[in-house]
C-alpha cells in the first residue's frame, strides 16, 4: 500500500469505507486516482470475525455515546442505542444480511406518485430509475447478486420454507430466497455460502460481498490508494474561498492530523455524516458545511420495521442457514386502498437465543415471554422492511451539553413515527401474523422495532439547493469539491434494502468525480 504525503492538495479524501466510501474508493483508484481512505474503525478479516452475537457486537459496532429523543419506541428501549452502525473498516458491509433490491420507479417521485402527504416532507428524487439502470447492473454484477447475471439463487432454509408456505396460503406471488449478494456458488476467488447462519457478525466464509475484503484489497493493488484505519475524523477544513481543502483526524495514536485534500467525499452513514458536517462550522459557514438549506441532519429515515416471530409444534430451527434468504414483495407495491402510500416488504429473520432475548420485547418478562424463550428451536422469524416518509423534524443535532471522547458534541437522533408508519406496520403484523396461522402456529409475538439499521437520509439529494443538501450526483449544492457518498443523500427511502442502491450511486458518483478532475473543474 502507497504512502501520500499529508500535503498532498490532489488527493480525494473519502471518510468512511463502507458500501458508498469503500465502492467509491476502489472506482475511483481503477480511474487513476489518488485515495486517502480514513475509518474510525479498526480492521478485521474473515479469521477475526467471531461466530458470537455479543462478541461480535463489541467487535463491529460503533459503540461511541449518542442520544436519542423523540416518541419512538427505540428512545425507550435503547436510549444510547438508537442505530446499530459498525465502526471497522469495511463498515456496515461487515455487518448486513446481503438482501440487494433495486428501488422501484414510482419510488424516485414520491411526491409525485403520493401526492402531498400531511407532516411528511416529500419530494422527488433528480434522478429516475431509467438513470440508475445501467449502474444498477454494474453494482449487480459487483456484488454477484443472485438471481442476476445467472447466478443461482441460495437455497431455502427451514425459515424459510415456513415463510413460503405461508405466503402460497395468503395468495402471495413472489415469495423466494430473494437477491442476495451472497455467492450461492464460488465466485471472484470467494468462497460459496456455507450457511453458517451469522452473517451478521462478518461472514467468516467470504461469501458476503463486503468492501472490507472486495473493494478495499482491489483499490490497494492499484498503488492509488491509502487506507487509514483508526483514525477518526473530527472536522473538515476550508479554505478562503469556501472550498474543501483538508481533513483534520484523530489517528490511532491520538495524535490529530491534518490531510490536504482536493476533493472530500463524506460516507459516515446518516448520523456520523451530518454531525460531521454540524461540527465543521466556521464563520463562512455558521450552521455547518453544505447547510444553507438547513436541511443537513433533517428528514432522517430509518425504514418503518418491527418483526413477526411465531413457535410451533415441531422444530424450525430458524437460525440455520442464510439469515435473510427470504422475501415476499407482493405488499411492496403503492396501494393506497390498503391505508397507506409506498409498500413494504416481508424478509425472513432469525436472531440467536441471546438478542432474543434482548429485542422480542424488551423490558418484559413473565410466563408470555419465557414461554417464547423455551420454544426457540420452534420458532420461525420475519422482518418488516417498508417505506419511511421523511419528516422534517425527524433529524440529527449536535448534543447541547455531552461530548465524545475528542471534545465534540455527540450526536443526538430525533424520531417521530409518521402516521403511514404506524398505518403500515400495523398491516404488516396483520399480515405477518395472518401467514403464520395460516399453517399452524401456536403463538405468534409482535417484535417492536430493532436500534435502526437502515439509516437514510439528513443530506438528501434535491434538485433546487434550497430543498436539500446535494445534487443528483452527490455533490453538494454549497460546496463543489465536497460530496455525500453514502445513504444520507437518499431523498426517500423506499421500501428496499438500500445497500445496493448505495453501490450503484457510489459507482455513478465515481465517474462524475473523475471527470471533474480531470476537466479541472474541481
Amino acid at each position: 500500500m502507497i504512502n501520500i504525503n499529508f500535503n498532498d492538495e490532489d488527493t480525494v479524501v473519502i471518510i468512511g469505507s463502507g458500501a458508498g466510501g469503500g465502492t467509491l474508493a476502489n472506482e475511483l483508484c481503477q480511474q487513476g486516482v489518488k485515495v486517502v481512505l480514513l475509518e474510525a474503525g479498526s480492521q478485521q478479516s474473515t479469521k477475526t470475525f467471531v461466530n458470537d452475537e455479543w462478541k461480535s457486537f463489541s467487535q463491529l459496532a460503533w459503540l461511541d455515546n449518542r442520544s436519542t429523543s423523540g416518541g419512538w419506541r427505540v428512545s425507550k428501549d435503547f436510549p444510547n442505542l438508537p442505530a446499530w452502525i459498525c465502526k471497522t473498516v469495511g463498515g456496515s458491509t461487515t455487518h448486513w444480511a446481503g438482501a440487494s433490491l433495486r428501488f422501484q420507479a414510482h419510488e424516485f417521485k414520491a411526491l409525485t406518485t403520493y401526492g402531498a402527504v400531511e407532516g411528511a416532507n416529500l419530494l422527488d428524487w433528480p434522478i429516475t430509475l431509467e438513470d440508475m439502470d445501467p449502474y444498477y447492473d454494474l453494482a449487480e454484477n459487483k456484488m454477484g447478486v443472485t438471481r442476476t447475471n445467472g447466478i443461482p439463487g441460495l437455497p431455502g432454509n427451514s425459515n424459510f420454507k415456513v415463510m413460503y408456505a405461508g405466503a402460497q396460503k395468503l395468495g402471495y406471488k413472489d415469495c423466494h430466497t430473494g437477491r442476495m449478494a451472497i455467492n450461492s456458488k464460488p465466485r471472484d476467488g470467494r468462497a460459496g455460502c456455507q450457511q453458517l447462519g451469522f452473517c451478521f457478525q462478518g461472514c467468516k466464509m467470504g461469501a458476503k460481498w463486503s468492501t472490507l475484503y472486495t473493494e478495499i484489497p482491489a483499490a490497494i493493488a492499484t498503488k492509488n490508494l491509502e487506507l487509514r484505519a483508526g483514525c477518526h475524523v473530527i472536522k473538515i477544513q476550508h479554505d478562503d474561498k469556501g472550498l474543501a481543502d483538508g481533513v483534520l483526524y484523530v489517528d490511532e495514536h491520538g495524535k490529530q492530523q491534518l490531510q490536504k485534500a482536493r476533493a472530500v467525499c463524506v460516507a459516515g452513514n446518516s448520523i456520523e455524516t451530518p454531525r460531521l458536517l454540524l461540527n465543521s462550522a466556521t464563520k463562512m459557514f455558521p450552521k455547518g458545511l453544505a447547510n444553507s438549506s438547513d436541511q443537513v441532519g433533517r428528514n432522517y429515515m430509518r425504514h418503518t420495521t418491527g418483526s413477526v416471530y411465531a413457535t410451533f409444534d415441531k422444530p424450525v430451527r430458524m437460525w440455520r442457514g442464510t439469515t435473510m434468504a427470504g422475501i415476499i414483495q407482493d405488499e411492496a407495491k403503492h396501494d393506497p386502498s390498503r391505508g397507506f402510500v409506498g409498500g413494504y416488504e416481508l424478509e425472513t429473520l432469525s436472531l440467536g437465543l441471546p438478542f432474543m432475548a434482548a429485542f422480542i420485547n424488551p423490558g418484559a418478562w413473565g410466563k408470555e415471554f419465557t414461554n417464547a424463550l423455551d420454544n426457540y428451536e420452534n420458532m420461525a422469524g420475519l422482518w418488516i422492511v417498508g417505506e419511511d416518509l421523511p419528516q422534517q423534524s425527524n433529524r440529527i443535532t449536535l448534543h447541547p451539553n455531552d461530548k465524545d471522547q475528542y471534545g465534540l458534541p455527540v450526536p443526538n437522533v430525533h424520531f417521530d413515527d409518521h402516521p403511514n408508519d404506524k398505518i403500515m406496520r400495523e398491516h404488516a403484523f396483520e399480515q405477518g401474523t395472518k401467514l403464520y396461522k395460516s399453517v399452524g402456529a401456536k403463538e405468534t409475538y409482535r417484535v417492536p422495532p430493532y436500534p435502526s439499521t437502515h439509516n437514510l437520509g439528513t443530506c438528501r439529494m434535491s434538485l433546487h439547493a434550497k430543498d436539500g443538501v446535494c445534487n443528483k450526483h452527490g455533490q453538494s449544492h454549497d460546496i463543489k469539491n465536497l460530496f455525500i457518498s453514502d445513504g444520507s443523500q437518499f431523498t426517500t427511502s423506499a421500501a428496499e434494502n438500500p445497500t445496493l442502491t448505495i453501490v450503484a450511486l457510489a459507482i455513478r458518483q465515481a465517474k462524475f468525480i473523475a471527470k471533474q478532475l480531470s476537466s479541472k473543474q474541481i
